[in-house]
């Protein structure tokens, strides 16, 4: 049979399926329903309706439609311009502008819709399916990360049934990364300027390597996107989309796609060639979702369990509720006291910053780490692992997830593997022997790019067992490489033919490698043992982009997840704690937490304030119903026990996750130790006793104040609010300078604090404070760098850099802050200096109430 009547029997078999249907609906408006929503799709296969059931509210912008399904391929989109339905067999069947027509089962479920295609002829024509782009009305939030649209009320999403039906639309690389979108998440309160608009672009900071840099504006109107689930259409409101790439072809493509403009910047785009694997777009499954806001994650879970997608769970609970968030600890240095400030604080889950960070090496698995101790001999992996396991603690490494280095990894050297992921490949034009350094090729294909999109200059050829070390190659003909290095890495220089194949390896930002999708599923089978038999069920993949370097997208993440998953589950694993260095719709269901950043740069509970970091990631996890973060918040030797307990009033008021960082040499300077660990272990009792109210949680969220917790019983607390009139970077200066303090609670006694910043090798000469009452205190001695003054329970007293008391003034009763208005003056006891600052904290505690 030849080609011509190939294709004419295929059309024919579609159109006898479509008239063979019983109870056929033609060219009339299909109606679906869930408990909460209904959609209406024309004869055209397009969805023209998306309601509210029980407000009657339509969500679908008025004047636009959107195409069920789509098609794509090189020449671009193809749409549907037919649909039939059955309602018997729960089919849609769509024709194409192309000639193709798709059969689509489609299910109405009790709290989502259920898509799913069946076949679709003309496939070999068909590069993407697409879901979508589903137009809406709504705007205020955009989870771009899942694909999910929210605003006070609605709540409209999708979520992928199976592996390759991936979030957002096909692009190169099948990812989104990074740029900021102006959009105003309350126009009153946060009203743009004129000279921005709605969804207008702009790309992040910096160079594109600090990742501080990265988070520049801290304008609530500035978004930060980290994927392309959901999109902002200033026009109507949003759009939603997924795809199914068919992955069994081979694809050049260049990446990543970046809007922000970083072209000739370090993160600049680089040719790759995405080798193909076993995964096509026939059997593609995806859920719609649209449902009161309030009900949205739980609606997800439900659609997780029903469609037996990844559900994690930690102490009976999904790892997305709420009720599951919990701090971890960030441990350095020494391990002698870590199980004790555990136990004592109530945290039960630990990355080890102590261990350094791990790569992964399958010959080497343990890399002669081994868990030091003052006190003790050093300790294995997997004998650490098991003391923590006995002592109920989760425990874990800091790996670099996939990054396969050179001097560290028998898949790179001295006998590379196969399977390391490559960016471009030709053939030699001419023999090649162990001495020779002239190699020609058949083409260029994009070999004059360096490195990898990273833009590290990691240049590596690959032929046979061999690496090769290039830069550049001739723009013209005979194709010869330049600056070769022959036998890099200690590999071995061989003999090859002409014809051989050579490529050029996909570097990761650290001038190593990464393996192909084939080979990075024996990494997760690898980490997954070697976490069992290391006893740890906690892991934080840092370098988590190395699942990016296939060219996959999110399906890598998902293939490398549920490897890992299944591996860990078949050797004995039970709950394994993710954290990982960015979090997308591929590794969304895996991950526990994503603690990424920290410091003042996310959140600072001494100064109550959001960094700029934290806010974008707020709004980046919040919008895709994932935890906010405090990244990593080192505990400071210089901390109150306010300051501690304001950490964990707001990640509770603000449903933040964070890791609390902790060494023995911090915490054992701490002169408020004992009182953090008690607070703060009060605070994690209230977590497991109390189920938190909205009304608490927004006053938790008060960023105005501090509060402090006490425990009356098991279930019994009480909260106090803690303000502070806190003055920093202040004149020392002999004229002193008044400061106005506010207590809104009852008369209390006084206590403040004043901390001395000076030059290094100079010191302040002497204090005066002068209270409001006319008391004056005169401080005759030299202060350095980060010394305190501190009245607190009738005794003022000299501090050193820790709040550590040092010398006593004196003891003095009866000095009271009252209520409302009252001053306190402070000035230096002889000459000033412009050099020289002082931080002055007032603090007031209102009347406790119980919750």
């Amino acid at each position: 049979m030849n080609n011509f009547n190939i294709v004419m029997f295929r059309v024919i078999i579609a159109w006898i399926m479509v008239f063979s249907y019983s109870n056929l609906s033609h060219a009339q408006t299909i109606n679906l329903k869930t408990r909460y929503s209904s959609i209406s799709i024309d004869g055209k296969g397009f969805i023209t309706s998306i309601k509210d059931v029980n407000t009657k509210k339509e969500y679908n912008p008025k004047g636009f439609s959107s195409a069920l399904m789509s098609l794509s391929n090189h020449k671009g989109y193809i749409h549907p311009i037919k649909s039939f339905y059955s309602p018997k067999r729960n089919q849609i069947l769509l024709s194409f502008s192309n000639g193709a027509v798709a059969t689509i089962k489609a299910e109405q479920k009790n709290e989502y819709f259920r898509f799913q295609l069946l076949s679709l002829t003309k496939k070999e024509q068909v590069d993407n399916i697409i879901w979508g782009p589903y137009k809406t009305n709504i705007s205020k939030t955009i989870g771009d990360v899942l694909g999910v649209v929210r605003d006070d009320d609605f709540a409209i999403g999708m979520l992928g049934l199976n592996d390759n039906t991936t979030g957002g639309p096909p692009t190169d690389g099948d990812m989104s990364f990074m740029y900021y979108f102006i959009h105003s998440p309350d126009p009153v309160k946060f009203p743009l300027p004129p000279n921005l608009k709605e969804g207008q672009t702009f790309t992040i900071g910096g160079d594109g390597i600090s990742d501080v840099a990265f988070y520049s504006h801290p304008e609530e109107y500035y978004r930060m996107n980290y994927g392309n689930g959901a999109v902002l259409e200033p026009t109507f409101g949003s759009s939603i989309s997924m795809h199914s790439r068919d992955r069994k072809k081979e694809q050049m493509i260049r990446f990543p796609v970046l809007p922000d403009n970083m072209d000739g910047k370090a993160n600049s785009a680089r040719y790759q060639l995405v080798l193909p694997t076993d995964a096509g777009f026939i059997g593609s499954a995806m859920a719609l979702y649209a449902c009161p806001d309030s009900l949205g994650l739980k609606t997800i879970e439900k659609i997780v369990l029903a469609e037996g997608l990844p559900h994690p769970e930690i102490d009976g609970k999904w790892i997305k509720d709420p009720k599951a968030y919990r701090p971890d600890i960030a441990w350095s240095g020494v391990h002698d006291s870590l199980v004790n400030y555990a136990q004592r604080l109530g945290l039960k889950s630990v990355q080890d910053e102590g261990m350094g960070e791990y790569y992964p090496n399958r010959q080497n698995r343990w890399g002669g780490k081994k868990v030091n101790f003052k006190s003790a001999p050093a300790m294995t992996i997997p004998e650490y692992g098991a003391l923590m396991k006995e002592k109920g603690i989760r425990w874990g490494l800091h790996t670099l997830c996939e990054f396969l280095q050179p001097d560290n990894n028998s898949d790179v050297a001295p006998v590379p593997n196969d399977s390391l992921s490559i960016m471009q490949r030709t053939v030699i034009t001419k023999q090649l022997s162990p001495q020779d350094t002239v190699i020609t090729v058949a083409d260029r294909a994009y070999f004059n790019e360096f490195g990898g999109w990273e833009g590290n200059h990691t240049n590596v050829l690959k032929i046979g067992k061999e690496l090769i070390e290039y830069n550049g190659i001739t723009e013209t003909k005979p194709y010869t490489f330049l600056n070769v290095k022959r036998g890099f890495h200690g590999t071995t220089r061989g003999s090859f033919g002409l014809g051989t194949t050579i490529v050029k390896l996909q570097p990761n930002c650290y001038h190593g490698f990464a393996p192909d999708m084939n080979l990075q599923e024996v990494y997760a089978d690898f980490y997954g043992k070697w976490l069992v038999d290391g006893g740890m069920d906690y892991i934080d993949f840092d370098g988590l982009e190395s699942c990016i370097y296939q060219g996959h997208g999110q399906y890598s993440f998902k293939r490398f997840f549920g490897k890992l998953f299944e591996s860990y589950k078949r050797n004995g694993g039970k709950y394994l704690r993710v954290m990982g260095s960015a979090v997308g719709e591929g590794s969304w269901h895996y991950m526990s937490v994503c603690n990424v950043g920290g410091g003042d740069h996310m959140f600072s509970p001494v100064n109550n304030k959001w960094g700029i970091e934290g806010k974008d990631m707020r709004y980046v996890f919040e919008s895709s119903y994932l935890p906010a973060t405090f990244g990593i918040i080192n505990l400071d030797s210089e901390w109150t026990m306010y300051d501690a307990e304001n950490l964990q009033a707001k990640s509770i008021g603000w449903d933040a996750t964070y890791m609390l960082g902790l060494s023995e040499r911090a915490v054992e300077n701490c002169s408020e130790k004992n009182a953090i660990f008690k607070a703060y272990r009060t605070w994690e009792n209230l977590r497991s006793e109390i189920d938190f109210s909205k009304t608490l949680k927004e006053k938790l969220k008060d960023l105005n104040y501090k509060f402090h917790l006490e425990q009356t019983g098991k279930k019994a607390f009480i909260l106090y609010p803690v303000r502070e009139n806190r003055f920093r970077n202040e004149p020392y200066t002999s004229e002193g300078k008044l400061y106005q303090l506010k207590n809104e609670f009852e008369s209390q006694p006084l206590e403040f604090a004043i901390r001395i910043h000076t030059p290094k090798g100079e010191q302040a000469n002497g204090v005066k404070i002068t209270l409001q009452n006319g008391k004056q205190f005169l401080i005759d001695r030299k202060f350095s760098d980060g010394e305190f003054i501190i009245f607190k329970g009738n005794s003022l007293y000299v501090a050193d850099r820790f709040r550590k008391k040092r010398e006593e003034i004196l003891n003095e009763r009866n000095l009271m802050l009252p209520n409302g208005q009252s001053d306190i003056a402070v000035a230096a006891l002889h000459e000033g200096s412009e050099k020289i600052k002082i931080d002055l904290v007032v603090n007031s505690i209102g009347k406790g109430e119980k919750i």
